[in-house]
């Protein structure tokens, strides 16, 4: 992948945009393997199903933008070394529909009188842009703001802007008002009627409220659902936890089978984002599923409770989706004691993965996939099926 960005050495985010793409592809297989170690290369039935590309580029289906600049003449991408902007609208990462709509949003910025944050004397209000596409082209707007201040202009020239880009279907404002690295606060003010973006995969539709959690590389996310709905079809548990559970990508395609027809099994979804279960709650009910529950909550506190007691009895499968820190030792524990049969555990972190694993040496890795989540850089995604093994 050519990117103009790199070359000049305005942005060095790509580490591996040197190297071909089957390379980048043949060394995560070889990294997720050599980092997992005996653990899982050592076991006797485990069986590695090739690794899924990705496209090189043009695959994120959200835009991050890190407004810097002025009101008159704004940036959008990152911030610098000095903490000046670096405008990258032109990312090659994002498709030609995404970027051919920032020099809108930035022309909104300076009708609207926003002024971008200034980090380094902490003053202004627009921190970020968030621009998130749905596979069927709609897109949702979040203004990140350090206050209202500039709330009301919005509201004015919103309706300019949603006339200019017909596809944008979700507008909200988001209040992060503190002086740290951190993307978003709590407080979000929805400015439109719609409060959902629609992402349709596999022929299931998942809404996406403004604070939920989504991949960003639509058609490998397609590609690791189909992957665990593929293993859940072939095991046929009666039924399935989904921890860690987002807006219910996981638990809505194991509540299917690959044809779409209603699987005979009980499915919960656990999530301690209120606002994703709201979304994965409207997903299901929407697709007529009334076998799948969903509850905002601590995963562990879920596990650990809710299996103690003979009202909820662990589930045949538990699917685990966690953030890069893993799991944790606790519901390790919890799995590695219960009766739980199987386990898919879906993994942007091949170290915590590997320690997790070590902590659960009656759940045996039977197969797994690397799933290329994030070409141009050293991440990826992996997938493994365990199996528990009776001595």
């Amino acid at each position: 992948m050519h990117c103009s960005y790199y070359v000049a050495e305005r942005c060095r985010s790509c580490t591996l945009i040197e190297q071909p793409y089957a390379d980048q592809l043949a060394g995560k297989q070889t990294h997720c393997e050599h980092v997992l170690g005996d653990v899982a290369v050592g076991s006797d039935d485990l069986v590695w199903s090739a690794p899924v590309a990705s496209a090189e580029s043009g695959f994120r289906n959200k835009a991050k933008m890190v407004v810097g600049g002025t009101v008159a003449a704004p940036t959008l991408g990152i911030l610098d070394e000095t903490l000046l902007g670096v405008d990258l609208r032109s990312c090659p990462l994002y498709p030609p529909s995404l970027t051919e709509i920032l020099p809108l949003l930035a022309d909104f910025i300076t009708r609207a009188a926003i002024e971008p944050y200034d980090v380094a004397r902490r003053a202004g209000e627009l921190k970020l842009l968030l621009v998130t596409q749905s596979p069927d082209g709609e897109l949702m707007l979040r203004f990140v703001l350090r206050s209202q201040e500039a709330v009301t202009r919005i509201r004015k020239h919103l309706p300019a802007l949603q006339a200019a880009l017909p596809a944008l279907a979700v507008v909200s404002v988001n209040l992060q008002p503190e002086h740290k690295a951190v993307v978003e606060g709590e407080t979000e003010i929805l400015l439109t009627e719609h409060e959902t973006l629609t992402m349709r995969l596999n022929g299931i539709d998942m809404h996406l409220r403004p604070q939920s959690f989504f991949q960003t590389n639509t058609d490998v996310a397609a590609a690791l659902y189909r992957q665990a709905q593929q293993w859940v079809d072939e095991l046929a548990p009666a039924t399935v936890w989904d921890l860690y559970c987002g807006v219910g990508g996981f638990a809505l395609h194991c509540a299917t089978d690959a044809s779409g027809a209603t699987a005979d099994r009980d499915v919960v979804g656990i999530e301690v984002s209120s606002e994703a279960i709201a979304s994965a709650t409207l997903s299901a009910r929407e697709a007529g599923l009334d076998r799948v529950a969903f509850a905002t909550g601590d995963a562990t506190v879920f596990a650990r409770d809710a299996g103690a007691t003979s009202v909820v009895p662990a589930p045949d499968l538990v699917i685990v989706n966690p953030p890069r820190r893993g799991i944790g030792a606790e519901l390790c524990a919890w799995l590695e004691q219960s009766n739980v049969q199987h386990v898919i555990y879906s993994s942007c972190h091949s170290g915590s993965l590997a320690r997790d694993l070590a902590a659960m040496p009656s759940l045996r890795p039977r197969r797994a996939r690397v799933l290329d989540m994030f070409p141009q850089t050293r991440h990826y995604e992996v997938v493994m099926l365990l199996e528990r093994v009776h001595s």
